[in-house]
Formats: structure tokens, C-alpha cells, sequence
């Protein structure tokens, strides 16, 4: 029998999909409605934590973050049997993963963080990427567990704590990749371009294909043969940035990159590849 704690939207399609695969879960949440309205789904929802633990072999969270994990875990803690498996699908610190994962060992139980990029459908369709790393045998152990929840499993090795890192890497990104696509639109909107234009215009030209090669060039610190120069990329920059100004449109990113790129030129690297500027986050 499975427990889960958190039931917003990810953890709730969790829940229905554990269901939907003949598993018996028990269910909490703090906003005790939430709980209740899985019980339509063949769920047991129950008001305090520790009541709805008691019995599960394994224990699934999806919180909000690491002082919530730690504050429902140790509210749940009493209605832990002995050697239950915590799997801890929450975005946290990969410090506070870490420090969980050693802390729950010593008091005899499994701690697992398996942070996700998926979302509420994902978790639903048992689709999309789920993330894990630390002791090798647990992992191991819970694969077939794991496996059933997500489309993709991606073992990061024997570190603890580095699938959260890996985590917070992939939202960063995701982050920049939103709020480039915000300063996109923004400066179309200044330009008297259609958003449909845009779109049309990603149709047929695709960026991101030049991710794995713009990696490549700057993990290898190759900026001396540059495909767009700093000083010209800096120029069109600064187009955007007046362009924007003239047709009453806020950019939120390119300024600040506009900021890194003349602290470069500044340092005498114009002529190089303008990727120069992410020099500093590989030395």
C-alpha cells in the first residue's frame, strides 16, 4: 500500500495514475478538500498525516519546498512503520536532498529525492522525465516503481543531492527560455509584428537545434572563431533595446545581456565569438 502526501496538481494526477494501476494509496493534504476530492478516484484521504501513512510500504510527497518537506515528514513521522521508503518528488535544494537523505538513514528509513520535468498531464500519462541520483542499490530497488510514474528514469549517479541540482538546472533554463520568449513578443509588439508572424517564423526556423553545438563551443571555451562577433551582436542589442523604446514595449532580458556584453568588450573581447560573455561560468 502506497501513501502520498501533496495533492496539487502533480501529485494528485500521481495519485490517479497509481490507481488507474491497481494500487491502494492513501492520501493528505494540508488544504484537507484536496485529499478528499481523490476519494472520487478510489483514494483514502484522511486529515492528519501521520493517520494516513500508517501501513504504507512506500510514501510519496510533491510539496512546495524543502521547509515543507521537512515540516510534513516529521509530522508524518509517527505513523511510519519501520523501514518505510520516502520518495520525495518535490523541488528542494540539492543541499537540503542531501542532508534529508543522510538524516532518514540514520533514524532507519529510505529517502529518495526524484525530482520531475513533467507536468500535470505528464504525471497523469506516466510520461515525461523524472530524475534520480545517490545510493545505487536504492535505486535499483525502486526502479521498477519509479518506472511506472514516468516515461524517462535518468540516473545521475552515486552523488546525493545531484538530481536536485540537476533539477534546478533544467528550471533555470526553462526560466531564461520563458522570459527570452517574453522579450521576443514584446519587441514583435513595438514592431508591429503579429504574434502569428513569430509563430510562422519558429515554424520554420528552429533555435534550439543550435543548442547541443552552442554548448559544446562554450563548455570547450572556444570563443576565438566567432560565427557572430561580440561588438556586432552588442549592436543588435541595442537595436532591440531602441526599437522596443520607440514603440512603448519593456524588455526585461536583453538589457541586462546588453550589460554583460559591454563588460566584455570593455575587457577587450569584441572581436570574439559574442558567446564570450558565459566565459566566466566555465573557469
Amino acid at each position: 500500500m502506497k501513501a502520498f502526501l501533496g495533492m496539487g496538481l502533480l501529485g494528485s494526477n500521481f495519485v490517479r495514475a497509481m490507481i488507474e494501476k491497481g494500487a491502494q494509496v492513501q492520501v493528505w493534504n494540508r488544504t484537507a478538500a484536496k485529499a478528499k476530492a481523490l476519494e472520487a478516484y478510489g483514494a483514502k484521504a484522511f486529515d492528519d498525516a501521520a493517520e494516513a501513512v500508517k501501513g504504507a510500504d512506500t510514501i510519496h510527497l510533491t510539496l512546495k519546498d524543502d521547509d515543507t518537506v521537512n515540516e510534513v515528514l516529521t509530522m508524518a513521522s509517527a505513523g511510519f512503520r519501520p523501514g518505510v521508503i520516502l520518495i520525495d518528488h518535490t523541488t528542494t535544494s540539492a543541499k537540503g536532498a542531501a542532508e534529508r537523505t543522510a538524516a532518514w538513514k540514520a533514524r532507519g528509513y529510505t529517502y529518495l529525492h526524484a525530482p520531475v520535468f513533467m507536468g500535470p498531464q505528464n504525471a497523469l500519462e506516466s510520461t515525461g522525465n523524472m530524475l534520480v541520483s545517490g545510493d545505487q542499490d536504492v535505486i535499483r530497488k525502486l526502479e521498477p516503481e519509479l518506472s511506472k510514474m514516468t516515461g524517462k528514469l535518468i540516473n545521475f549517479g552515486p552523488e546525493e543531492g545531484k538530481a536536485a541540482g540537476m533539477k534546478l538546472i533544467g528550471n533555470l533554463f526553462l526560466l531564461t527560455l520563458t522570459a527570452g520568449i517574453s522579450d521576443t513578443l514584446s519587441l514583435a509588439k513595438a514592431l508591429g509584428i503579429s504574434k502569428a508572424d513569430v509563430s510562422a517564423l519558429f515554424d520554420s526556423w528552429n533555435p534550439g537545434a543550435m543548442m547541443p553545438a552552442r554548448l559544446k563551443r562554450i563548455t570547450e571555451g572556444n570563443f576565438q572563431q566567432p560565427s557572430w562577433e561580440l561588438s556586432m551582436a552588442r549592436k543588435d542589442a541595442g537595436l532591440m533595446i531602441e526599437a522596443a523604446k520607440h514603440g512603448g514595449a519593456r524588455l526585461s532580458v536583453i538589457p541586462a545581456i546588453a550589460t554583460e556584453m559591454d563588460r566584455w568588450i570593455e575587457k577587450g573581447h569584441g572581436n570574439d565569438d559574442w558567446s564570450v560573455i558565459a566565459k566566466d561560468s566555465i573557469s
